[in-house]
């Protein structure tokens, strides 16, 4: 007896502290490549700091002061949205339109469901530099096809509004069977019962799908709404490969599809200001945040009044 309330305290302060040992892992990892470097880019953001030379000197609020006066920065604010509603409105409705396919009963349903993730899984470089010939003005594709409408040849990467709709078609290429999965996967989860019981009340296929599978996968689908978001408002390597000049992350010469993930890389690592970027990090940063929250909330009554 004496000797099992000796081993009492070791066991007892074994069941609280193993669970903490095995996710201390996790938050080592967090502290030093997550916390650590988020906290020091704030830092950087209230001082001069020149990306070669280092520290220059404090610099308080100038960073954030100049960058609310900058239209550069309220130019590729504009881009950013654009070219995320532009992809990511219909990547939604596709992708679960594509999940409603797949998850019908299927000869090949395993090979279908591979396939629609294969543009995910493909280097972002060739699905840029395809795209690129395909959105040429002389010798591409889509305009080779609207030529045989009547409708003259666009020179895709010149104008705004095309150049913002070449980019959301690379976005929705790569991302639609991706979401497409993770809708599939919840739609499976959807009881079986509840199916059957608008089948009982005359409910049609198309009446079951939105009164029964949009509403039993919800939580993915407010998943996928502010993963997207924050995925789409980084948008980089798409409109960085689809500029013909290569001039270092302007998007175009008149900057017209200039992301703020182009606009950041440009004040960082053309100009070498590194304050300056790290201060338009965390305006990127808040904007996510805000237009996250946003589209969570409107994914969900849409969801809900469906």
């Amino acid at each position: 007896m004496a000797r099992a309330r000796r081993l009492d305290g070791p066991a007892r302060f074994d069941r609280k502290a193993t669970p903490f040992l095995f996710i201390a892992p996790f938050f080592a990892v967090f502290l030093v490549f997550g916390a650590f470097p988020l906290l020091y880019t704030a830092w950087v953001s209230l001082h001069h700091w020149d990306l070669l030379s280092g520290n220059e000197g404090g610099s308080g609020l100038a960073n954030y002061a100049e960058l609310l006066t900058d239209p550069r920065f309220y130019n590729a604010l504009f881009n950013t949205t654009s070219i995320f509603l532009l992809s990511a409105i219909p990547e939604f409705f596709l992708a679960l339109g594509v999940a409603a396919l797949l998850n019908r009963p299927l000869r090949g349903a395993t090979w279908w469901r591979t396939g629609v993730l294969l543009p995910n899984v493909v280097s972002v470089v060739a699905v840029g530099l395809v795209f690129g010939q395909l959105f040429s003005r002389d010798y591409g594709v889509v305009n080779e096809v609207l030529g045989w409408f009547g409708v003259d040849p666009i020179s895709w990467q010149a104008r705004r509004w095309s150049s913002h709709l070449a980019v959301a078609t690379m976005v929705m290429w790569r991302w639609t069977g991706y979401n497409a999965l993770i809708y599939l996967a919840a739609m499976q989860a959807v009881p079986q019962e509840l199916y059957e019981a608008a089948e009982l009340d005359g409910a049609s296929r198309w009446r079951s799908f939105w009164s029964v599978t949009v509403p039993g996968i919800r939580p993915t689908i407010a998943f996928t709404a502010v993963a997207g978001t924050v995925n789409g408002l980084q948008l980089f390597a798409e409109p960085q490969l689809f500029d013909p000049t290569g001039s270092g992350g302007t998007g175009g010469n008149d900057r017209q599809f200039q992301t703020l993930t182009m606009y950041l890389y440009e004040q960082g690592f053309g100009r070498f200001d590194a304050g300056y970027a790290a201060a338009l990090s965390w305006a990127m940063f808040l904007f996510c945040a805000v237009f996250a929250v946003v589209n969570y909330r409107l994914v969900r009554r849409f969801v809900r009044a469906s």
